[in-house]
């Protein structure tokens, strides 16, 4: 009797682990779904120059722009060409435009990776150094400097006549190469943040609100649409941080988006949710048949129970070459897309073919899902 209570004991725990696991995977913390409104990156860009090359730089016959800015660089560092001294020739200057992300609450000081790709017609990066280069946001006002040398993954062998080069060698990436000089000026602390969902839903709203009203109290959440809400929160510094952080690892129940097929063009591939059905409709593809058919099960009831027996139908679907063009094959309604394209792969039924079905029967009413193709 004490052995069987052990093991009752040991499977009672078991299946409670199992049940917080499971819990946990249908439920997605509020910081993983949803942005703060006025915390968001921000884009930068320059122009600048590549120098150091070895001999793969811009050939400035054909990129006057890339002569045009050597001289005046050298000319702000007290350097001058005299007129009529000939044409400048350069073989390891590239110009370049810079790239990079403005942090949220970036502060003076702060290091980021920044973007190189080259501008003109230079056949290789490799081994250059960024010369400091200004980043200008959308607003024309300089809020970064990037230099550095860069990192590029590649390599260019030259064997007689032929030239062989691995990976992408006209861009590449400083790490830290780029320093903030101004910070973008922030929301002043106010006793509402506003959340926003990254994609906007009603049901995703209401059991968000539902979860931060009950780990904050009622009326801490205030929904104003189905994308953005109002939340109370300390104003105290350090009340305000620590609510903060409680708020976005705050777990809140997943709810199913809208139905939605997604296919590759390229590779044929397609990926659905289960929200996907299908109508009642007729299909014919060339030689290839759509057939969905409905079996009855039968369900009975354990021994000694009080249940009954009832009659179920299961829905196969099946793909066939039939051998005559356009075969007009029904299928019935609540029949499962995945079962279609499960055999219609088995059948060996190319890209173009499942792409023209599916967008076929989107085009008749007959798929009720979004259909988007990449």
């Amino acid at each position: 009797m004490k052995l069987i209570s052990l093991r009752f004991k040991k499977y009672f725990l078991l299946a409670v682990s199992v049940g917080l696991v499971s819990g946990n995977c249908f439920a997605d913390r509020i910081k993983d779904f949803t942005d703060i409104a006025g915390q968001r990156n921000n884009q930068l860009v320059g122009y600048g120059l590549v120098v150091g090359l070895d001999g793969t730089g811009d050939q400035t016959t054909q990129t006057p722009f890339t002569l045009q800015s050597v001289l005046q660089m050298i000319g702000v560092l007290g350097v001058t060409i005299p007129q009529g001294g000939g044409q400048t020739q350069l073989r390891n200057t590239a110009a370049v435009m810079v790239t990079a992300d403005f942090p949220a609450l970036a502060r003076p000081g702060q290091q980021i990776d920044i973007t190189v790709s080259s501008l003109g017609n230079a056949t290789s990066l490799k081994g250059g150094t960024l010369v400091m280069t200004p980043l200008k946001a959308a607003d024309g006002q300089v809020y970064a400097q990037a230099q550095g040398s860069l990192v590029i993954g590649g390599s260019r062998a030259a064997s007689g006549g032929a030239a062989t080069s691995v990976n992408h060698l006209n861009a590449g990436r400083i790490p830290s190469g780029g320093i903030i000089e101004k910070a973008v000026p922030s929301l002043l602390a106010d006793e509402f943040v506003q959340i926003d969902l990254r994609v906007a839903d009603f049901a995703m709203m209401q059991k968000t609100a539902e979860a931060i009203g009950r780990r904050f109290g009622l009326g801490t959440a205030l929904p104003i649409d189905a994308r953005s809400m109002n939340v109370r929160v300390p104003v105290e510094p350090l009340r305000r941080t620590a609510f903060m952080a409680a708020l976005q690892d705050l777990d809140v129940p997943v709810v199913s988006g809208p139905a939605r097929v997604i296919l590759n063009s390229r590779t044929g591939s397609v990926v659905m949710n289960q929200a996907v059905q299908l109508s009642p409709s007729a299909v014919a593809h060339g030689n290839l048949t759509v057939k969905v058919q409905k079996s009855p099960t039968i369900s009975q009831p354990l021994p000694f129970s009080r249940g009954q027996t009832t009659i179920a139908t299961q829905d196969t679907a099946t793909i066939e070459d039939s051998g005559k063009e356009n075969s007009l094959i029904a299928i019935p309604g609540g029949a499962s897309l995945d079962q279609v394209v499960r055999a219609l792969n088995m059948l060996g039924a190319t890209p173009q073919d499942l792409i023209a079905i599916l967008q076929s029967l989107k085009s008749a009413g007959a798929l009720r899902a979004e259909l988007e193709v990449i």
